[in-house]
C-alpha cells in the first residue's frame, strides 16, 4: 500500500467515524502518522512502518497458527502458571482469545483510552463481559507495538487493579523492544530501522 492508499484508507475510516486512535490500529500505525495522513502538512511525514497483516487476519486457521505461536513464545519463557489471558481492543481479542482456549484459561479485554471519545488522563478499562483480572497472573496479547504506550497503559491498569502481568506477547514489534514498563516482551517479528 503506498502513502496515497494509506491516505485514502485512513480519509474513509474518519469519515466511518473512527477516532484517530482507532484508525492507528486499523492501518497498524502511531497515532501521529494518522494526524500525518489525515492533514498531510507541509512538514516532512513521521518516521513510522505500515503493517498490512489481513492475509493472517482474514483466515481463523492462519490466526490460530499465530496464537499458538504466540503461545509457545510466552510458555518456553515462564515459570509461573498463568491465570489468565488479556487481549488489548480491537486487534489483539482474537489473537488473546485463541490463546486464552490453547491455554485452557479464562479471557480478559482491555477497552485502551485511545478508542475513547476524551481521553483526558482517563486509562483503559477492563470489560465487564468477560472474566475479571483483579489479583491474577496475566499474559498481554495484542497484535502489534507501534509506539508501545497502550501497552504500557495495559500493565499500569493490571497493576493498579491487583494483577501480576507475567509477560507481553505480539505478533510484531515495530519498536524493536525487550520490555515495556518492566514486563518482558516477546514478538514473532521485531522491526528495528538503521539509520
Amino acid at each position: 500500500m503506498n502513502i496515497d492508499e494509506l491516505v485514502k484508507k485512513a480519509m474513509e475510516l474518519r469519515n466511518k467515524g473512527l477516532r484517530f486512535g482507532e484508525i492507528a490500529d486499523e492501518l497498524n500505525v502511531s497515532s501521529e502518522t494518522v494526524t500525518w495522513l489525515l492533514t498531510r502538512p507541509t512538514k516532512e511525514a513521521p518516521k513510522d512502518i505500515f503493517v498490512d497483516w489481513s492475509k493472517i487476519g482474514s483466515s481463523s486457521q492462519r490466526m490460530r497458527y499465530i496464537a499458538s505461536a504466540l503461545s509457545d513464545m510466552v510458555l518456553e519463557s515462564l515459570d509461573k502458571d498463568i491465570d489468565i489471558v488479556v487481549g488489548v481492543a480491537l486487534s489483539g481479542i482474537p489473537f488473546a482469545s485463541l490463546v486464552a482456549d490453547e491455554l485452557g484459561v479464562e479471557l480478559a479485554v482491555l477497552l485502551p483510552s485511545k478508542h475513547r471519545a476524551e481521553q483526558n488522563d482517563v486509562k483503559g478499562t477492563f470489560s465487564h463481559n468477560f472474566a475479571q483480572v483483579e489479583g491474577r497472573k496475566c499474559i498481554i496479547i495484542d497484535d502489534v507495538i507501534t509506539t508501545g504506550s497502550t501497552m504500557k497503559e495495559t500493565v499500569e491498569v493490571l497493576e493498579e487493579l491487583g494483577s501480576e502481568p507475567l509477560a507481553i506477547s505480539v505478533m510484531i514489534d515495530k519498536k524493536g523492544l525487550d520490555s515495556i514498563a518492566g514486563i518482558p516482551l516477546y514478538s514473532l517479528i521485531k522491526m528495528g530501522r538503521v539509520e
